[in-house]
């Protein structure tokens, strides 16, 4: 899937993607998930645009992060209080897309302390959970999800989101009951999202429940058809409850709408197996 950097909590911005570049913490099989955005946080949730000046940091953060970290830096120096707090929004997506997640937790951070509007701060507190997670922290990304979670108020994609993350926190910290009970909250928020029906679909195989498992998988791909993320756990799936056909037809499915993807070569190993 993409290059990760962040969240996926599109959160009205431009910055990082939640698959890339992830640490050896997160579940591996959690890790490869839909793209939710190329902004920075979860996905657009019908709130207005930024104003140009953070909107062209953060567009220069995905085409060249060094330039745009120079820009959010001499940003942050120059201001206070909510200025401030955009411009570390942006140097927390500059660092994220670099790959340099300790600076994009921190940034996130402080950005949510400079700032007093409560949707602002719950954006920022899901960035630092997603970069946090990248550091294989999840206890500290637990911690910034849940106060985002607070304060995400009535916006349900936002939530949403959130509550996805979260879910992954409580798997990295062997914590699966509570971790579906945040996926289902996901779900109920943002049914649409085809990224919370495959994360309940990997989770549900992973705790031996193959029929629930099946019924989310088949949501994601009626959401998703060509996701191949999807597609190899649906392939998975079928594997495990042995309908070796199905499981070949979904392998095949995923090769066939991304070959050169790190999903398609997972598939090519797991048809071979299935030769076997």
């Amino acid at each position: 899937m993409n290059p990760l950097l962040g969240l996926a909590l599109i959160m009205m911005q431009a910055g990082i993607d939640p698959t890339a570049g992830q640490a050896p913490g997160i579940p591996e099989e959690l890790r490869n998930r839909p793209p939710r955005g190329a902004d920075g946080g979860a996905r657009a949730s019908g709130r207005v645009q930024p104003p140009p000046a953070i909107a062209t940091c953060l567009s220069t953060a995905q085409d060249d992060p060094a330039k745009a970290r120079a820009m959010a830096e001499e940003w942050v120096a120059r201001t206070t209080g909510g200025q401030r707090a955009t411009g570390r929004h942006c140097l927390g997506v500059a660092a994220g897309n670099a790959g340099d997640w300790p600076t994009a937790s921190a940034a996130f951070l402080a950005a949510r302390e400079d700032a007093s509007e409560p949707h602002f701060r719950a954006r920022m507190g899901a960035l630092a959970g997603t970069a946090l997670l990248a550091q294989n922290k999840p206890g500290d990304a637990l911690a910034a999800l849940d106060s985002a979670r607070v304060e995400a108020g009535g916006d349900a994609m936002l939530a949403g989101e959130i509550a996805q993350e979260r879910a992954i926190a409580l798997v990295a910290l062997k914590r699966p009951s509570e971790a579906m009970a945040a996926l289902t909250e996901a779900r109920g928020l943002s049914p649409a999202d085809a990224n919370a029906w495959l994360l309940s679909a990997t989770l549900s195989r992973r705790q031996g429940d193959l029929a629930a498992a099946q019924q989310h998988i088949e949501r994601a791909a009626a959401l998703e058809p060509r996701e191949p993320a999807i597609g190899l756990e649906a392939g998975v799936i079928a594997a495990l409850s042995g309908r070796e056909a199905a499981a070949r037809q979904s392998f095949e499915s995923v090769i066939a709408a991304a070959p050169n993807s790190e999903q398609a070569a997972t598939a090519r190993g797991y048809l071979e197996q299935l030769k076997r």
